[in-house]
């Protein structure tokens, strides 16, 4: 039985609650629905008397009332609860949320705990038509759990680990004809296990940057061992690469709830053909001439993760004119999650594509953020 003085108490020492939307959580709730091909993903918590939704695809309301959501149910245990088919369940059926609007079905959660252990909010899946999860797939929501806990919760600056962070930072970056290569960190004082790589091969360059979700010097020591995995034997396909680091990870760190997104591409310098892999981390984008963005999925799971499936390759073209982007999650940090883009589009106005990533380093520093900020740009002249 929880008590819920104790409760309340931890989900307010979190700030969270009544906060605006937050990207870091949003990517999780996205990358869930992606993974369990569900309508409905919702990132919970439960205040005293209502359910407040930090992030939701597919439902539309921000909060409801503590006493008619499911996950009153699911704070109370350990494990997932999993509803296949809520019609049949007499503790269930009854509920407005499954005789009226949106009519619900199947309901699969799983508690969110506090730095402290207490549940204080869950992450959960959501369809209007029965459905079962097997042991696999909840162990991932709960692995997917985990990563939303490690983002609500605010992490502690390890400041006698930042030259370990620095270490990873390339020296001299690559500037093959008809681009320009922009990079840059500005570490928060400690490890996060943001790093980024840019090599040039072959007329071929890979472009990586990756994020350890966990802390402390051990999370720059993955970090560290992921560099050097990627260096090792330049020769491999990208996927077999990103599948045998992931074996690799799974094997080594499986079992302490720490794992790695990464992105990594491999841009024709001729072409400007692009095809890259993305391991969970979904905060690339393409910056078009035109002014456009343009997303690039996700094509696979977070390294180590333990589901052991092979990780796919998307593919875009980089255009003159065109600028690949890609950025760690501390640099959501500096922006209005409201409305990131417009004030991507202020900065690269002001200070041009190849002078954005310093001054996105240099705000970084100027408000001692809280978290590593990691920046790649390559840009391919008009």
């Amino acid at each position: 039985m929880l008590n819920e003085e104790t409760r309340q108490r931890a989900l307010d020492a979190l700030e969270v609650l009544d906060t605006p939307p937050d990207e870091r959580v949003d990517r999780i709730t996205r990358l869930a629905q992606q993974i369990f091909n569900v309508p409905m993903v919702s990132v919970n918590l439960l205040d005293r008397d209502r359910q407040w939704r930090k992030s939701e695809i597919g439902i539309g309301v921000q909060e409801v009332p503590r006493a008619d959501a499911f996950c009153e149910a699911t704070i109370q245990q350990s494990g997932a609860l999993v509803i296949e088919d809520a019609t049949k369940e007499d503790a269930w059926a009854s509920n407005p949320f499954v005789v009226g609007d949106p009519h619900l079905r199947f309901y699969a959660g799983h508690a969110l705990a506090a730095p402290c252990g207490e549940h204080v909010g869950t992450l959960c899946l959501l369809d209007t038509k029965p459905r079962t999860l097997d042991e696999g797939e909840r162990r991932l929501l709960q692995d997917l759990a985990t990563w939303v806990q490690t983002e609500l919760a605010q992490q502690q600056e390890l400041d006698h680990a930042a030259v370990v962070q620095r270490a990873l930072n390339p020296r001299e970056l690559p500037q093959p004809a008809g681009f320009t290569v922009t990079a840059g960190s500005a570490p928060a004082g400690g490890v996060s296990g943001d790093f980024h790589d840019v090599r040039l091969r072959d007329g071929t360059l890979r472009v990586t940057l990756a994020d350890v979700m966990g802390k402390g010097v051990g999370a720059g020591i993955i970090a560290s061992a992921v560099r050097a995995s990627l260096r090792t034997a330049p020769d491999r396909s990208l996927p077999t690469t990103v599948s045998e680091i992931d074996a690799i990870l799974e094997h080594d760190i499986g079992d302490l709830n720490m794992f790695v997104t990464l992105f990594s591409a491999e841009i024709d310098a001729l072409t400007g053909q692009v095809s890259y892999v993305d391991a969970g981390h979904s905060l690339s984008f393409i910056h078009r001439a035109d002014g456009a963005w343009e997303h690039l999925n996700s094509t696979g799971l977070p390294l180590a993760m333990g589901m052991g499936e092979p990780h796919g390759v998307g593919s875009a073209q980089l255009n003159p004119g065109d600028a690949l982007m890609s950025c760690s999650d501390g640099l959501l940090d500096l922006l209005d999650l409201e409305d990131p883009f417009g004030q991507v589009d202020e900065i690269l106005e002001a200070y041009g594509m190849d002078g954005a990533v310093d001054e996105a380093l240099r705000r970084a520093v100027a408000v001692k953020a809280a978290d590593d900020v990691t920046v790649v740009v390559v840009r391919r002249k008009s």
